[in-house]
């Protein structure tokens, strides 16, 4: 168990405010940063939790062009609708702040200025894509094109959103302004750039060296395979009509780079917080004179932002020389949803404004769903009937049913009042010491970020209680016994009570309904595992359900709703995304390529990858070896027996220790999804396509 400090500075990533929430931003960042601060207040631990609206990103202005509006007016709306849902779903900021306040806007032009100051820029002036239509410089997210690490097509201007590297606009292959859909031109721009490479040494020491082990191996690989290619000088400033300015001479129509203004919003945050609430903001988030003062910074963040958070951002504060750096930047990867990649463009989506309407009182059960399939290592997936059987099979049936049984029982025998322990038998002396060890068991699991584990120690902890009533079977021996059952409702009941401080965490509002329910105050997590919450003779209120079954029409009328949603963007081209055009070629280019069917005989593994399938395919002309990295969308017993489009004089090449002779022609879509390029019938293997 790690050991916790005095003071947290807890922030989650600052979300655009530029459309509604749905679950894989909750799953991201918002759930694992409230059930961790959630968790250090019961500890009673001096903790800010921050959080905003990010409302100077590009989207920003790309959704106020689409819909005709202006930035400040797509803001207000989105950042109302968001702080509300977050409220409504229990998520609870101490300030919700938002970067287009007046005193963000101060605190970034003197954080720039300190910097500058410092002689930290570099000024130069280096060529930007312009869009001749438009008359204007490109943002980083009016930009697309290819990535030139993975070869999506769909890469913005400053990240592969499918891959997750950095990038800048000219990185891309085949640019697109997505203003005008056409391939910008370079023009000259002066800039302010912060020198990256200059820090590359110190970077290596307090990320490789310092938090190796420390850190989640998703995120440590990430930074490692960053710094491995080297820092490079990154713009600090934007050609832009909407953000903060510049606040230098010669600088009008400069703005300031959206990752470095956004998160010093975390601060500027605080200091609205600190402001309201008649306290120091500096203890939050600059060093103390004695360094065992400082406060200890966690970042919350999705799998997209943390190169932004583990080394633009920490470069920035250790340039100023003034603030903490982050301990930990516990970043989960992306939630998928019923079998395909979440898409707001797509509207595939479960939207939460909506669903807190659609579900009222069921705010738990999102979160407990959520909490069980979080993406923390790796990419998971949410569905609709993974929702309803853990509502049904677990809430209801082991943590609902439980505390259903101890509170009636209790008023059947006693009007209410808990009865006094007697004598222990050996299986009660045994379920309490597993009752307390199970508080020990969820805090070591929360302290390293292990949320899922956590969530699991706790749907334990409340199946004792479920297993101990079932096996002693109190209602049978009420009328032989009496005795003996007061001492087994005592422990039911204590083991209740320690459910309301242990879920809190993750089911905030079933740990104040079973409170109220219990008659009792909140806990501190100090008291939990103790057998004496509640004192003999303490009077409890009558059951009321903590949770109720879900019917398969309910979670049927969801999947339907993806199901219209899928339909619509199959007949609606305008809101399928198509990459780009590629260079033109010449006729007699095309002429030497020579594409034939295939038949797949064989598909197998290859060790060591898990993107490539091997692939024996009889092409007409001879039964070739093929490497396909298609091993992330199809199984070798899918791929057998198709009929397939091979590129067969495509000069062999040494992969993973096989050669690869030639190459599969994929179709993919601009979500990643693959299909093969197939005849509509089958034909002969080594029919040509021309």
């Amino acid at each position: 168990m790690q050991k916790l400090n005095n003071r947290y500075t807890v922030t989650a990533a600052l979300p655009y405010a530029n459309g509604p929430l749905h679950i894989g931003h909750i799953a991201g960042a918002y759930l694992p940063s409230d059930i961790f601060v959630r968790y250090l207040k019961l500890r009673n631990k001096d903790v800010v939790y921050i959080c905003g609206s990010d409302e100077h990103g590009a989207a920003i202005t790309i959704r106020a062009k689409k819909e005709g509006i202006t930035p400040n007016e797509i803001i207000d709306k989105y950042h109302e609708l968001n702080k509300n849902t977050f409220k409504k779903l229990g998520i609870n900021f101490d300030m919700y702040h938002r970067t287009s306040a007046e005193n963000h806007h101060k605190l970034s032009q003197e954080f720039f200025l300190k910097l500058y100051e410092n002689g930290e820029f570099v000024e130069k002036e280096s060529e930007q894509y312009y869009d001749e239509d438009f008359k204007q410089f490109l943002a980083d997210r009016y930009i697309t094109g290819k990535c030139p690490k993975c070869g999506n097509d769909g890469a913005y201007g400053d990240q592969c959103e499918k891959c997750g590297s950095s990038l800048n606009p000219t990185d891309l292959i085949n640019p697109i302004s997505t203003l005008s859909g056409k391939t910008p031109e370079l023009k000259t721009t002066k800039h302010w750039f912060l020198p990256l490479d200059k820090y590359q040494e110190w970077m290596e020491k307090w990320l490789i060296e310092g938090k190796k082990g420390k850190w989640k191996p998703n995120v440590y690989g990430q930074c490692s395979s960053w710094l491995k290619e080297g820092l490079r000088p990154r713009a600090m400033t934007r050609d832009l009509d909407w953000g903060v300015d510049v606040p230098l001479k010669g600088a009008e129509g400069k703005k300031l780079y959206v990752w470095l203004d956004a998160p010093i919003g975390y601060i500027s945050s605080t200091q609205q917080w600190a402001e309201e609430n008649g306290t120091d903001w500096e203890k939050y988030w600059k060093k103390q004179e004695n360094p065992e003062d400082n406060s200890t910074l966690i970042h919350f963040i999705g799998k997209d932002n943390i190169v932004f958070h583990c080394i633009i951002f920490p470069v920035i504060l250790h340039a100023h020389g003034d603030y903490i750096l982050p301990e930990n930047v516990p970043a989960n990867e992306f939630l998928n949803l019923e079998g395909d990649k979440l898409s707001t463009s797509r509207n595939w989506a479960v939207w939460l404004h909506e669903y807190v309407e659609e579900f009222p009182g069921k705010e738990d059960v999102l979160r407990y769903a959520l909490a069980a399939t979080l993406p923390e290592t790796k990419d998971n997936e949410f569905t609709w009937k993974d929702f309803q059987t853990r509502n049904n099979s677990e809430l209801v049936g082991i943590f609902g049913n439980f505390i259903n049984r101890a509170v009636v029982l209790t008023h059947k025998y006693y009007d209410g009042k808990v009865p006094a322990r007697n004598e222990l038998f050996d299986y009660d002396q045994e379920v309490i010491d597993e009752l307390k060890s199970f508080p020990d068991v969820i805090e070591e699991k929360i302290t390293n970020y292990k949320f899922r584990e956590a969530l699991s120690a706790m749907m334990e902890f409340a199946r004792l209680g479920n297993k101990y009533l079932a096996e002693t079977e109190p209602w049978k021996l009420q009328k032989e016994n009496h005795e003996r059952v007061k001492t087994i409702m005592n422990i039911a009941l204590q083991i209740a009570a320690n459910l309301s401080i242990v879920c809190e965490p993750f089911l905030p509002f079933t740990a104040e309904k079973l409170r109220k329910m219990l008659n009792i105050e909140a806990f501190a997590w100090d008291l939990a595992g103790s057998i004496d919450l509640l004192e003999a003779n303490h009077t409890i209120k009558k059951a009321e359900l903590l949770f109720e079954k879900i019917e398969d029409e309910v979670v049927e009328k969801q999947v339907q709703k993806l199901e219209n949603t899928k339909k619509e963007n199959k007949m609606t081209d305008k809101d399928i995304e198509v990459a780009p055009i590629k260079d033109e070629i010449k006729f007699d280019d095309f002429m030497k390529m020579d594409m034939r069917v295939g038949t797949v005989v064989k598909a197998e593994k290859i060790k060591k990858s898990n993107k490539l399938l091997k692939l024996t395919i009889d092409t007409g002309l001879d039964t070739r070896t093929i490497l396909s990295g298609i091993a992330k969308h199809f199984t070798p017993e899918e791929v057998e027996g198709k009929q397939v489009t091979v590129l067969v004089n495509l000069a062999p090449r040494p992969m993973m220790g096989e050669v690869s002779e030639g190459m599969v022609l994929m179709a993919e879509d601009a979500e990643g999804n693959l299909q093969f390029v197939q005849p509509g019938n089958n034909v002969n293997p080594g029919s040509t396509i021309s």
